[in-house]
């Protein structure tokens, strides 16, 4: 091959590459590291390359991508799949190819594995077969052990914290994202994403300290439970510890649950309210419903990816007639749609559900704390409250107060000034019914129902 083919040859490389960056920006930036002298470990297989690269912390990000899939691993703490790492990685195969050589045991462990996946993805899924159901617990179990082992790192990390003073965060950053990528690397996100909230608050305004603990403290709980329930400690009831691998990311598939799942209701649900945000290169979209019959509330979380076109939205005050499927938990919320009876419809009247005070919301949020104590806010429904903005001038926040005025909810600081003035426009002043979520951080509106009609904020 001459020199102009291998130019060609090149050129065709890179446009691949270019074609899986996730944007333009990460394309670019992978361009840059590429050209960087921080690389280590670089070499190649036949079917995959890896190679280290170091970033702002102590550690070298670990590097590996299996090429005939196109998957790849790293351990830095973006989101981006794949990350720059990775495409910076491919790009100095292309213009340097490598071939021939082994893997090492860290880029073996997670090829063999996500090879092993893709493997159980392709195979009978209806009829499992007793080796693939033993592969999948083994999988499991090693995921459980690398969670374990990232939940030890961070006890020791939070002891050198609590050791140096809280202050020593402010200077400690680096580190701290290192931590949160050793949290990825250790196929926790749950801990990783509190590890980045611990991150955020150093500097953040007033009271920032006490914030820091408070945060510290719930991470430090949350790797103690993880540990306890990792050896099959007693101490921690069953619903409880469903919960516990939950939030450091051990969730029950779609599939299993809905064919093994224990908590099924089968009910007329009204549609509450569903909103979409985007939460790094996914849109993320919550339902939330409330049965008829049994007055008990439902979540339905779905992701979409760039490109795929969206799912049919559901109005707020439509019926679905239909079994729901519970995660496991000690508080379960969130749950899977299973078979449907009926399509669904508006509902006859637009009254909304019964709903209660803001006292009564506050004692159902603490109760569903008292269950989890991790859970950020819970879902109700307030009857007849008012919108009192705040006066001219000062720096209070927005309420919700009840009718007979002996109690009022404060609105949450997030929610968005056009949202709250047209509550306030829908209620006019008279006591109107609202669904949202009540948390530590005051409440966030979602819908609105008054005079027989149905708004979404």
């Amino acid at each position: 091959m001459d020199g102009k083919q291998v130019a060609e040859a090149v050129d065709r490389g890179e446009e691949r590459v270019r074609a899986l960056a996730p944007d333009a920006a990460s394309y670019t930036a992978a361009d840059r590291l590429a050209q960087q002298p921080t690389w280590s470990e670089e070499d190649a297989g036949r079917d995959a390359v890896w190679g280290a690269c170091k970033g702002s912390g102590s550690r070298p990000y670990r590097i590996v991508v299996d090429l005939p899939s196109g998957a790849a691993h790293c351990t830095c703490p973006s989101r981006k799949v794949p990350c720059k790492h990775a495409l910076a990685l491919l790009l100095r195969r292309v213009r340097e190819p490598l071939e021939g050589a082994e893997p090492p045991e860290w880029a073996g462990t997670w090829l063999a594995e996500r090879r092993e996946r893709a493997r159980g993805a392709g195979g009978e899924a209806e009829r499992p077969s007793q080796g693939s159901g033993r592969s999948a617990t083994a999988r499991r179990a090693r995921r459980e052990a690398r969670i374990a082992a990232g939940a030890e790192e961070l006890e020791q990390r939070l002891a050198d914290l609590v050791g140096e003073g809280l202050s020593s965060s402010e200077r400690g950053g680096a580190s701290w994202e290192e931590t949160a990528a050793r949290m990825v690397d250790a196929q926790a996100p749950g801990l990783a994403s509190r590890v980045r909230e611990v991150t955020s608050i150093p500097g953040s305004g007033e009271r920032w300290p006490e914030r820091l603990l408070s945060e510290c403290a719930l991470l430090h709980l949350l790797d103690r439970a993880f540990l306890s329930v990792h050896a099959g400690s007693a101490a921690i009831p069953p619903p409880l510890a469903e919960t516990v691998r939950s939030r450091v990311g051990l969730t029950v598939e779609t599939a299993r649950l809905l064919s093994e799942g224990t908590d099924r209701l089968h009910d007329r649900w009204l549609v509450l309210a569903q909103r979409e945000a985007e939460e790094e290169r996914l849109t993320a979209r919550r339902t939330w419903l409330r049965g008829c019959a049994s007055g008990r509330t439902a979540l339905l979380l779905s992701y979409r990816a760039p490109g795929r076109p969206p799912e049919p939205r559901l109005p707020c005050g439509w019926l679905l007639e239909e079994e729901l499927v519970f995660h496991p938990g000690a508080a379960p919320l969130r749950a899977a749609r299973g078979e449907g009876s009926a399509p669904p419809r508006p509902a006859a009247s637009g009254a909304g559900p019964p709903g209660t005070s803001p006292l009564g919301a506050l004692r159902a949020y603490g109760e569903a704390v008292r269950a989890d104590p991790w859970l950020e806010q819970w879902p109700v429904v307030l009857e007849s409250v008012v919108p009192v903005p705040p006066s001219p001038g000062s720096s209070e926040r927005w309420q919700l107060a009840a009718e007979a005025g002996e109690s009022a909810l404060p609105v949450a600081s997030r929610t968005g000034g056009p949202e709250l003035w047209r509550l306030a426009a829908v209620s006019g002043g008279r006591p109107v019914k609202v669904f949202g979520e009540c948390g530590h951080q005051g409440f966030v509106p979602y819908t609105v129902w008054s005079g027989g009609e149905v708004v979404a904020l």
